[in-house]
């Protein structure tokens, strides 16, 4: 069996059905959820500072950064940055119990994403690698580098900046959802990725993946080979980025194997904090971490072309704002609905672009489409649409799809597609595992992945086509929030009854995310803290 059949055969274990869903514990083990956040004990801890002013920008500059000026590499910035990608927006209680909310959203609230950085030396803090604690905005310092290693790494780029990187922790994941938490890992990779992008934008920096490295290459700059892991509670490397002002474009997107190796050199602190006292080993995981392992690869540089925005009237909000106000929705107002005009300007902001974000950060080409139900979008016929994110798919995805749909264009510049019109509420939520939310919206959708012949070409990228997916995802949390609707991903569907629906009879394409935004009903019992309360003494 090679790669891309056992990769395939993972995805198809732990696809739903009507008649079963994937495998899972099957009941809540609470007693042993684990520590949404992690510590590394026995390390310096630097304290972030708490900033109450962000970076005053409109909305577009979130996309753009035309009005954004380069600020300094300083940690103030640093700060400023992580806290809008990465760090606490809130924390809600009830009947004695509490949880935090993030900036970047996850599958259950389960946050598997960790994000370290390589940082240059401050006043405060020596030039170092530091893994972020969101709980108490603090970099825990894992290595110091030394100063000829940092100037090699500047040298190589050019330009004044630093790294970031992102990695999972499956069993948060699997905990509750079992072997499909593999997916969901990969879903938040994306919605961080998109948030550190965004981020940003509002300091006139820009994040670009070093694409030619290997998952190796960067457990060496993590000191992940040198980390005494608690059983099953591993971060897997998956991504380092290169953070420097949006006025830089020729950035080199890897890293030579001279400074790779004094990474290799360097000691490394800290012991992970136990995460659960009790674990189960969802072996077809493990398996699939070590089927879609990245090995190094020639850089990859895109061009995605220079599409104006379609243009609409912004919110009052600045950019840090609405970014700070994202929550994922619950339950829907069945009566919301929203205007033609802004629902294409929605799923415009979905549509990679040069020099802007988030999808500038240049880790693929797009190969996420979007199968759209449309309840109530005024001035369209409720039904089934088809948005195309790469023109080249568009006549294969005709082909494999049922003949008797219209493929309409609804507009001659626009790549949106009416394929059947109707009321279909029902049958969205009855494929979203009979969740209401995916038909009481304006609209919801199934993020459609160019599948087989990408794996054939390079198995790892079965990780990449869902963190495309969670990026198309942040994109649409935050034009809902911008537009007054409110988004919520859905990672319960059932695979086969989305590709019967489309008529798609081979695994050529794949329905990878569902996502579904509309006028949110608020649960009034919960009552909201701010996200730094518990640090009010700090």
């Amino acid at each position: 069996m090679n790669k891309t059949r056992e990769i395939i055969h993972y995805h198809e274990e732990t696809k739903h059905h009507f008649h079963r869903y994937a495998k899972s514990l099957g009941y809540m083990d609470w007693k042993n959820q684990p520590n949404p956040f992690r510590f590394y004990e026995n390390v310096k801890t630097v304290s972030l500072p708490l900033l109450e002013d962000t970076p005053k920008t409109e909305y577009m500059d979130l996309y753009t950064r035309k009005n954004t000026a380069p600020q300094a590499f300083s940690l103030e910035n640093i700060s400023r940055f992580i806290a809008l990608a990465l760090g606490l927006s809130a924390w809600k209680a009830i009947s004695g119990s509490r949880w935090s909310l993030r900036m970047n959203p996850s599958s259950g609230n389960l946050h598997p994403t960790e994000a370290h950085f390589v940082l240059p030396s401050t006043d405060r803090t020596p030039c170092g690698v530091y893994h972020y604690n969101p709980f108490i905005h603090a970099l825990e310092q894992r290595a110091v580098i030394p100063r000829d290693l940092w100037e090699s790494i500047l040298n190589y780029f050019q330009t004044n900046g630093f790294m970031a990187a992102l990695s999972s922790i499956f069993w948060r994941e699997s905990w509750k959802y079992g072997e499909r938490g593999f997916r969901y890992c990969n879903h938040d990779i994306g919605h961080a990725l998109a948030g550190l992008s965004f981020s940003a934008s509002l300091l006139g920096w820009r994040v670009t993946v070093l694409n030619s490295l290997s998952d190796r290459d960067i457990e060496t700059i993590l000191g992940f080979d040198r980390t005494a892991w608690h059983d099953l509670e591993e971060e897997a490397p998956e991504l380092l980025c290169f953070v420097h002002t949006h006025e830089q474009h020729n950035i080199s997107r890897g890293l030579p194997i001279e400074i790779i190796d004094g990474f290799s050199s360097l000691s490394f602190y800290g012991t992970p904090n136990l995460l659960s006292d009790n674990k189960v080993n969802w072996e077809i995981i493990y398996k699939a971490k070590e089927l879609t392992e990245k090995s190094p690869t020639s850089e990859k540089r895109f061009d995605y072309g220079h599409r104006k925005f379609i243009s609409t009237s912004m919110p009052s909000l600045d950019a840090a704002q609405i970014i700070r106000q994202r929550r994922s929705a619950v339950s829907f107002n069945p009566g919301g609905h929203i205007s033609k005009h802004r629902f294409m300007a929605m799923l415009d902001k979905t549509l990679p672009r040069n020099l802007c974000a988030p999808f500038d950060a240049e880790l693929f080409d797009p190969n996420i489409h979007l199968f759209i139900f449309v309840h109530k979008v005024r001035e369209m016929l409720p039904g089934l649409y088809f948005f195309i994110r790469n023109e080249h798919h568009l006549r294969e995805i005709q082909h494999l799809a049922k003949p008797d749909f219209l493929w309409e264009q609804i507009d001659p510049k626009f790549p949106l597609y009416l394929l059947k019109n109707g009321e279909f509420r029902q049958t969205a939520i009855k494929i979203s595992c009979h969740q209401d939310i995916a038909g009481d919206s304006v609209f919801s959708l199934g993020m459609i992945a160019r599948f087989k012949s990408l794996l054939d070409k390079e198995p790892f990228r079965y990780r990449h086509l869902f963190w495309e997916s969670g990026m198309v995802g942040q994109v649409l949390y935050l034009e809902a929030e911008a537009h007054e609707l409110r988004g919520t991903g859905i990672g319960c569907f059932f695979d086969d009854a989305v590709h019967d629906l489309l008529g798609f009879e081979d695994n050529a394409f794949q329905s990878l995310y569902h996502f579904t935004i509309g006028d949110p009903v608020e649960d009034n019992r919960l009552t909201v803290y701010p996200p730094y309360y518990h640090l009010k003494n700090r």
